[in-house]
Parts: C-alpha cells; structure tokens; sequence
C-alpha cells in the first residue's frame, strides 16, 4: 500500500523551518516534525495550531522514529484550534536537514500482526537461528516497548505458557508475554467447563500435569503418576533405568491421590511429545478400550485429545525428528487392531483453521492492551481490524497449509532453516505466499511491504 504524506508547513521557529507530517493509513495518524532544529528547548505558538514543547526528557509515547543521529528529544504537540489529536512521540531530532523519502514512510501499526513458529524458524533446540534475536528487537522501540504485535504459535508445549514466555525472553533477549505464546496444548483450558473436576490424565514431554493443573483443572494426573498405581501394567518398566526409580518402585505400594481402582478416567490428553512410547501406548489402550478403567471388560471410550498432529519438526539433530502425530498414528493402528472399535479423538493446533482464527483475536488484544504504538480501529469489538496477518513457519504441512485454510488476511512465508530446506522456489504440495531464507528475512519482507522505518 502506498503511504502518500498530507505536508502542510506550519511556520519558523528561531528562523528554523519546521514542518509536521501527517500520514494517514486506514484512519489512523501519525505525526513527525521534521526540519533543522538547534536549540533544544523551544515554546513557540506555530500559526496559532500546535504549540510544540521541545525538553530533554525521554518519556516513551506512542511512536518512535529515528531522524539523523543526535539527541533524543520529547515533543509534546498540544491543539489549540481543534479538528485533529495530535498525540505525544518521541523522536530524534536531526542537527542537520533530513529529507523523507519512500523509503521513510511509515504505516500504521495496527493494520498487522505477526505470528512466529518456534521450532526451525525462531530456534532449533534451544538455539536461536536464522536471525531470530535480531528480527525480534526490531518489533520493540527503543525503550523496549511492544511497537507491533505478535505472538509465537507452535504445536510444541510441555511447558506452561508462563514458564515458555520467559524462557524465551532469556534466550531471545526481548521482552515475551505469556499472552504472546500459544502452544499446541493452549485451546485444552476450554475444555475446562467439561472436565474441570472430572479425573484425567495426560502425557507428554516436560510437566504435562502442571499445564493442565494451571489451566485450572482440578483432578488431574500424569501418565508418569498414574501408571505407577498399577502393578506390572507395563511389563518392562523394571528394564528402564532412565526411570525415576521413586516412579517404578511405587507401583501400587503407596496410596493414590485419587480412587483410581474404582474410579473412571473420563478424558485423556496428549499435551505434547510423549517421552515412553511403549508404556503409553499400552496404558492409554488399556484406558480407553476399559471405558475408563484398566483391567475392565470393554466399555465407551473416554474423550482422547492431542494438542496437535506434527508428524515431523526441526529439533537439534541435523535432521526432522517424529513428533506427536507419529505417536498418534502409532497409537490408531494399535488401538484399532486390539478393539473392535475404531479410535475417536481430538486434534487441536496447527493446520486448523480455527487456531488461526484465535491467534486472530490474541493478536488484537495485545494491540490494544500492550502494544505502546495502537490507536484503536473504528471497528466494532471482534469484527476484523487487521488488513494482513503474516504466519512465518518453517513447516509446508502445518504453518504454511494452516494458513492458506484459515484464508483472509492471512500470508504465509516459509523458511529454509527448519522442516523445509528445499532449494526449489517453493513447496510443491504447499506453497507459501512468500519463500526466504530466514525469519530475519522475513521481518525485512514485512517491514518493507508495510512502509516501515528499517532499523
């Protein structure tokens, strides 16, 4: 979209030029003074319109933009004839002239968001790569305040949002909100209503149990926890050193946190990769075949959820390893060839459309609740605000087709540091809006498609 700036001189300071623009991007407005100004503290009434207050002080407002190299100034624009809010920026005020190019003009924040993949676009393991520190400081002014909004949405989890948040701070060296990650796991919390103080039990990497414990579910147990309370239900766990030997010695000796002899399993969760394949594809057989219970005649399968169907993702390792849609698959295949009844589940994250649609509204609340940059949108609440919405994953399968399903305004960009490495222009089964090399690349893309400032 072409930025067109609306230039109206307002008068001479000290003898000095100094002229406000005003862009105009979907009714939003920004204003800069732009002109050769040397003295630092000026209180002049500019053709009785604005009256600008030059000081030293650095108080952050609602944009930041760098205009030469010098000194950092607060301008406070007061209105005096009415019509128009000016609102309070900060800027750096040039002690040589400056001239706007097209290459300077900029754009209402608030007409899009970002979302991030993790895992082979952002970090592979728990390094960051193609970029990624450097294209994420770049969505922060200079006083470290959200001045675009995003969020990271990854089928990965095992972790709570809160905990997640904050490792990625330490690693990203930027400022992340629980409310900017979501996770594969994340949509479980609505669930809540239905099994808040039913017995469940999940699986997966890391502390599944918290996650869901943090989600407010109130009687829930690992998988660790939970197969413990019955004896030689997993007939090789005493050749599994790896095992906490507190999880295999327990067994049915202590006493259970719940009556699970007697009482029913009503749902199990897969919240994340699953860490012993073996023991929970047998135990989550034996519960949903049992209707509920281990060791029963057949009964109504509880509810099964899997917080998504990755078959592949980009860890560490030099190549793709199996995620939690191969332990689906492998867990189908069994279940299906053991019961006379075909497996029924759940599948939330990425490729759905819907996780697009509640990336959506997360993205709009961060723009109007952290993002220091927002003027609101004349819209009504909840109708759609952003004219485009870059998804930047490294996944053809899952970021790139979830994407093009979840349709307007979504644009997908792929890259090639994670699951796609291909050389070809594109993927043929997938192809993305955008193909680049590295998620810094990508934010280059999008700052100049958005007539941003480069910094």
């Amino acid at each position: 979209m072409s930025c067109v700036p609306y230039v109206r001189s307002l008068g001479i300071v000290n003898g000095k030029n100094v002229t406000p623009i005003q862009y105009s991007t979907k009714g939003c407005w920004r204003n800069e003074i732009a002109g050769h100004v040397r003295k630092k503290e000026i209180d002049g009434k500019l053709n009785g319109v604005l009256r600008p207050v030059f000081t030293k002080h650095r108080e952050p407002g609602p944009y930041c933009c760098n205009i030469g190299i010098s000194e950092r100034l607060f301008i406070g624009a007061e209105e005096v004839t009415g019509g128009m809010r000016i609102s309070s920026s900060v800027f750096t005020i040039s002690h040589t002239p400056f001239l706007f190019s097209k290459q300077h003009k900029l754009r209402c924040c608030s007409s899009f968001g970002i979302a991030f993949d993790i895992d082979g676009v952002i970090l592979r393991g728990r390094v960051p790569v193609g970029g990624s520190p450097q294209a994420l400081a770049r969505l922060f002014d200079h006083f470290g305040a959200l001045k675009i909004p995003f969020l990271f949405l990854t089928n990965g989890g095992g972790i709570p949002e809160t905990r997640r948040a904050s490792e990625l701070s330490e690693l990203l060296q930027v400022n992340i909100l629980p409310l900017q990650v979501v996770q594969g796991h994340s949509p479980f919390k609505n669930l809540l209503t239905e099994f808040e103080n039913e017995l469940i039990i999940v699986t997966g990497k890391g502390e599944p149990a918290a996650v869901m414990s943090e989600y407010g579910f109130k009687r829930v147990l690992s998988m660790d926890e939970y197969s413990s309370y019955f004896k030689d239900i997993d007939p090789v766990s005493q050749y599994k050193a790896w095992m906490p030997k507190d999880v295999v010695s327990r067994n049915s000796s202590s006493t259970p946190k719940y009556n699970v002899f007697s009482e029913r399993v009503k749902a199990a969760f897969v919240a994340s990769d699953p860490v012993d394949w073996g023991r929970d594809i047998q135990v989550l057989c034996d519960v949903l075949r049992s209707g509920g219970l281990p060791g029963q005649v057949n009964g109504l399968q509880p509810s099964l959820y899997f917080a998504a169907d990755d078959l592949e993702y980009q860890a560490s390792f030099s190549s793709k390893r199996l995620g939690i849609g191969a332990f689906r698959m492998a867990l189908e295949c069994i279940f299906n060839r053991i019961h006379t009844d075909a497996l029924e589940y759940t599948i939330y994250g990425k490729p759905n459309p819907f996780v697009f649609k509640n990336a959506e509204k997360i993205l709009y609340e961060i723009l109007l609740s952290h993002c220091v940059h927002n003027l609101k949108p004349n819209d009504v609440p909840g109708s759609h605000c952003f004219k485009t919405l870059y998804m930047i994953g490294d996944n053809p399968a899952v970021d790139i087709h979830g994407a093009k399903q979840a349709g307007d305004p979504w644009f997908s960009i792929l890259t090639r540091t994670g699951v796609f490495r291909g050389e070809e222009n594109n993927h043929p089964e997938f192809p993305a809006d955008l193909v680049v090399d590295t998620v810094e690349d990508a934010v280059d893309y999008i700052f100049k498609r958005e007539c941003l400032l480069l910094s």
